[in-house]
Order: structure tokens, then C-alpha cells, then sequence
């Protein structure tokens, strides 16, 4: 519980009879992960905090290069400094503080297997293994949101985050966030295909099924990705005519968008390229654009290939000349994970990031972040603790996003 008077903060030492503009200079000054603390100290701080005014001011001093990794079943806000040498750091857990009386919902005290990010907000899968949760997070205000299911939930479900726009008085926009749900695989133990679509409103806090009959297949490990409200995947042409189980040779491959304004899936949209059983993996840049990475599976020179939009729409997309094309072979000497491959792009310093396992030859051992520039540079980055050596093979991929913290309520 919070005291009705401010204590001092041992890091900072603030004294309580500060004004309020002053108190307000100070808080507005520290990083997103400290606001928790702030906030349970006292009642004060945490409305302080919580004010319009304090939110836009604490944004526009946080606006240093932050993203979000999901490292071995936890999240964390890591600082990124691309310069040489290159460096990434941890800044710290995000913690949820909205569970006071109910210490079991906080979202940092669970274990997650993913997550997605839209609009500053975390949609966070559980590990609870076979029955997960959904969970979505305001790591900045604390806020969580448990959302139950209509049914049940799938383990092999995939997920996506967005909002749909209204114009209001013909001038501003008002965005109703809402959560996809999918599956569609054979289910050999039940012996029968399965095939849900639900869509989870916000605002009327329930599902409702989605009909969809797909001529398209997303992949387990495909990790979907959120620009301006919608969210795209790399998908594939579903075999026609074909039992499961039988190998296939080639199927074409095309991006897909879910438009949650309309609820529905687009049109095919074209890649600029072709792959079959290769690494694919998806990226926002600046919120604006989509950055696609291409690595052909098989022999090397395991040539990563990274390509930007130059325009996205649900319905429409076209690509910049190639942005990145790097011969991994002398440097790192193997493929990255197929069921990984999370990453992120600064175009101004002309390098990506790529999330990975080190490895030896029979264990994978601790995270790493790829530093690849244009001009081929290479530097590997540590990023996590290392992996249980009774492992052979990956537990938790690790997975990056990029993150602006957002007052969006989500109660």
C-alpha cells in the first residue's frame, strides 16, 4: 500500500517540500523503469506521474534510442548505441506496478514466451505450457490488462496487437485497440484440422469470430509485425490437394496484412524475393515502414539480405533499393535461427541489428545481438546470461521490438 506522505528516495534523495514544478524537473528526468518505484512510494508521486502535463514532458527527455528484448522469459527496456565501439545495455526490468491487491496479476512476475508491440503497448504470451495466458501491458503507467478466453486458447495460436481509427469531428482520430487470434493446423492428436479466428475488443471487452477462410498458411514462428495499427506477416500458399505430412518442394510466398479498421485480411503483397525453408523475419522502422530480412537456407556464404519499404499500406506495398547484402560466412560461420531472427535497422548509421544464439558446436550458449553495417562490419554483442549447457537446442529466441513509451490507457 501507498503512505499519504512522500519518503525519501534513497537513489535520488528528494525532499519532500520541494515545489511541485522542481519534484516535477526531477521525476521527468528518470528512466521508464524507475517510475515504478516512484510511483508505489507514495500517493503524491504516483498521480504527479500519472498527470497529462508530467507524461508529454518525461517523453520528450526519454527520446534516446530504447527498445524492448524478451530475454530468457523476461522483458527488459535496453539502451542502444550504435556508434563504435557498438554497445547495447540492459536499463532495466519493466515492471508492472498495478497489482496492489493482487500480487499474482503482475505481469513482470510471469514468465513470457512472447511478445508483441503496438502503439506502446506489450501484448505478452505466458509460458505456461499447455495452457498460456494473454496478457497486454503499459510498461509506462504500469497498467495490465488479463484477457480471458472466449473458449480456449491453442498452443500453436499466433497473435497480433492493433487499433482501428475513427475520425472524430472530421479532425482527430480515435484509436479502439483490439487482439487477434489465430489458428489453423491439422491437429494429429484430435485427428482434425483446427481453424479459429477471433478479434478481442478493448472497448467491449469480448471476442467475436473472424470469418476467414484462409488459401494461405502463416508459420508457427513467424512473428508478425505492427505498423500504423495493422499487422504484417510473411506468409506462404497453402498446398491444395495435399495430406499432411508430405513433403513439399516449393509454395509461393507473399506479405499479408490484417486491416483492423476492416477487420479483415488484404490482398497478397509482393516480397523482393523468393524463399522456401529459408530465414524470413519482419521489422518496423520508425513506425513508418517495413523492413523484411532474407537469408537462403543451405550452403554458404549465408548472405544476409535486408530490404525497406518505400510505401506500406494494407493493400499496397513497394520496396527501396536493397538495404543491406552481408556474407555471414567469415564472420559468424553459421545460419541465423530460423524460428528467431528478430531485428531492427537504423537507416542513418546504415546498420542492423540481428538477435541470436551463440553456439558452439553442440551447444548454444548465451544471447548475442549482430552488429552488421553496409560497409560489412561485423561486431557481436553480449546480451544475456548464459544458457543451460545441458541444452542443445533453443529454449527462447531472444526477441526485440522497438519501443515509445505511450499514456495509452488500457482499463
Amino acid at each position: 500500500m501507498m503512505s499519504d506522505c512522500p519518503r525519501e528516495l534513497a537513489a535520488y534523495r528528494i525532499d519532500s517540500d520541494l515545489p511541485r514544478d522542481v519534484t516535477e524537473e526531477v521525476l521527468s528526468r528518470l528512466p521508464v523503469t524507475s517510475l515504478g518505484g516512484v510511483r508505489s512510494t507514495c500517493k503524491k508521486w504516483n498521480a504527479l506521474t500519472k498527470d497529462d502535463d508530467f507524461i508529454k514532458k518525461h517523453l520528450g527527455k526519454n527520446q534516446w534510442r530504447k527498445v524492448v528484448m524478451l530475454l530468457d522469459y523476461k522483458v527488459y527496456l535496453m539502451s542502444v548505441d550504435l556508434l563504435t565501439p557498438p554497445s547495447i545495455e540492459r536499463i532495466g526490468k519493466l515492471v508492472s506496478v498495478n497489482h496492489d491487491n493482487d500480487p499474482a496479476a503482475a505481469a513482470d512476475g510471469v514468465d513470457i514466451s512472447k511478445i508483441v508491440h503496438c502503439d506502446g503497448l506489450l501484448l505478452c504470451i505466458t509460458k505456461d505450457i499447455p495452457n498460456h495466458r494473454l496478457v497486454v501491458w503499459n510498461p509506462y503507467s504500469g497498467q495490465t490488462r488479463w484477457i480471458e478466453p472466449r473458449d480456449s486458447y491453442n498452443r500453436f495460436d499466433g497473435y497480433a496487437l492493433g487499433y482501428s481509427s475513427e475520425k472524430i469531428n472530421n479532425c482527430s482520430l480515435l484509436r479502439s485497440h483490439k487482439v487477434l487470434r489465430f489458428v489453423d493446423f491439422y491437429d494429429r492428436s484430435l485427428k482434425r484440422h483446427v481453424r479459429e479466428f477471433e478479434l478481442y475488443s478493448f472497448n467491449s471487452n469480448s471476442w467475436k469470430v473472424v470469418d476467414v477462410n484462409p488459401d494461405w498458411s502463416i508459420g508457427f514462428y513467424q512473428r508478425g509485425v505492427s505498423l500504423k495499427g495493422n499487422t504484417y506477416w510473411f506468409a506462404e500458399e497453402k498446398p491444395v490437394g495435399v495430406a499432411p505430412g508430405t513433403e513439399i518442394s516449393d509454395l509461393r510466398d507473399f506479405l499479408l496484412c490484417f486491416d483492423f479498421t476492416k477487420e479483415r485480411f488484404g490482398p497478397r503483397l509482393p516480397l523482393p524475393f523468393h524463399s522456401f525453408g529459408d530465414v524470413v523475419a519482419l521489422a518496423s522502422v520508425r513506425e513508418e515502414q517495413l523492413a523484411v530480412l532474407f537469408q537462403k537456407f543451405g550452403l554458404p556464404p549465408y548472405t544476409v539480405k535486408i530490404w525497406i519499404s518505400s510505401k506500406i499500406e494494407p493493400n499496397a506495398v513497394s520496396w527501396n533499393k536493397l538495404f543491406l547484402s552481408v556474407d555471414m560466412k567469415p564472420l559468424t560461420g553459421f545460419l541465423f535461427l530460423d524460428n528467431g531472427g528478430s531485428f531492427f535497422v537504423d537507416e542513418e548509421e546504415e546498420v542492423a541489428v540481428v538477435l541470436d544464439k551463440a553456439r558452439n558446436t553442440f551447444r548454444f550458449t548465451h544471447n548475442i545481438a549482430c552488429v552488421i553495417s553496409k560497409n560489412g562490419h561485423f561486431k557481436q554483442v553480449d546480451i544475456g546470461e548464459p544458457a543451460d549447457p545441458s541444452l542443445k537446442l533453443p529454449t527462447n529466441c531472444p526477441l526485440v521490438c522497438s519501443y515509445v513509451p505511450s499514456s495509452v490507457d488500457i482499463m
